[in-house]
């Protein structure tokens, strides 16, 4: 059966306000507001729930504007509906990027399975969502468990990224609900320190995405591998464990990104990990370099949206592997 999306994947819609250039926090008095979505060519759609309001509308315009379905974007009516929002403070070394929430009570946790069609679990290839949307809790994480087991039923890939987030759950918590549905997991995604403190992980990178899928039979299984040098510089890259090939497939990093932005680059990562996947039928290969790609480019890019194409993103793999041509000064 033909599936209407390759990918829908549920969380939350937030709103960023940022300070104008290098400004403090407590020192500007403009905010630019961005939102974050991704797109790389193939049909995707968000799961999610959104105030009925001009705010509301605003973020939903954004989405579609980038190529994002908004079918499963439900409204929220309610008097005391809102958007979450989130402050983001740019860094320049010794000083660390600085984020501070405002997401308590957003439409979001009032989401609930009645709120989407049936049809939905049998429309796409593969569901994705994340540790953050877990750790809200109460209603959220309860619909986003069982949507997961929906869309497990109907055949779609499931694809979940830890993302663990101290000021959502403790780290305790987090394994306790996180380690109940990796049994459903197809591909996962989790950083090093994750599985280090939060799983209690052990050895080297190699050793842990493997116990990964041993322990829980996923197929597939990646972790993130960036060095800050400072708020300015980054090197990055990944490692991923492919079960049925018992298989590890790397390259070499992206060295010394010149950072405009990181926000947005892990998410960019699984983007671009799970365009190159979808794209390629499986191909591990093509989702690595992707993913790798995806990320380095997001990390140049003000705001949290990767904003590029299909195209810049090939040439962006083969000049990193030093084929083809010189696209330095294409025009």
């Amino acid at each position: 059966m033909e599936k209407k999306f390759d990918m829908l994947a549920l969380g939350e819609v937030l709103l960023r306000l940022s300070p104008e250039g290098n400004e403090r926090l407590t020192q500007g008095t403009r905010f630019e507001k961005q939102l974050g979505a991704a797109n790389l060519g193939l049909t995707t759609g968000i799961i999610s729930k959104i105030p009925s309001h001009a705010i509301g509308n605003y973020a939903k315009r954004e989405i579609r504007r980038n190529g994002v379905d908004t079918d499963y974007l439900a409204g929220d009516n309610s008097a005391d509906s809102r958007l979450g929002i989130y402050y983001y403070e740019y860094g320049a070394d010794p000083r660390k990027p600085q984020v501070v929430y405002d997401r308590k009570y957003s439409s979001v946790n009032k989401l609930s399975l009645e709120d989407f069609p049936e049809e939905m679990y049998e429309n796409t290839r593969c569901f994705h969502t994340s540790g953050i949307t877990l750790g809200l809790g109460g209603p959220v994480r309860e619909n986003a468990i069982e949507m997961m087991k929906k869309f497990k039923e109907k055949g779609a890939l499931i694809s979940f990224d830890v993302n663990f987030r101290g000021n959502l759950w403790t780290g305790d918590e987090a394994r306790d609900c996180i380690t109940k549905i990796l049994p459903i997991v197809d591909i996962f995604f989790c950083s090093e320190s994750t599985a280090n403190l939060t799983f209690g992980k052990t050895g080297d990178i190699k050793e842990i995405l493997k116990s990964f899928s041993d322990e829980y039979d996923i197929a597939v299984v990646a972790a993130t591998q960036r060095i800050v040098h400072s708020p300015k510089s980054h090197t990055f890259g990944s490692v991923i464990y492919e079960k049925k090939t018992d298989s590890y497939y790397e390259e070499k990093p992206y060295e010394k990104i010149e950072v405009v932005d990181r926000i947005g680059s892990g998410d960019a990562y699984i983007s671009g990990f799970l365009y190159g996947l979808l794209k390629e039928n499986g191909n591990c290969q093509a989702a690595l370099e992707y993913g790798n790609a995806a990320s380095a480019m997001k990390n140049t890019v003000s705001g949290d949206m990767l904003w590029t194409d299909p195209q810049e993103m090939q040439q962006t793999i083969e000049m990193h592997h030093n084929i083809g041509q010189d696209f330095e000064m294409k025009r």
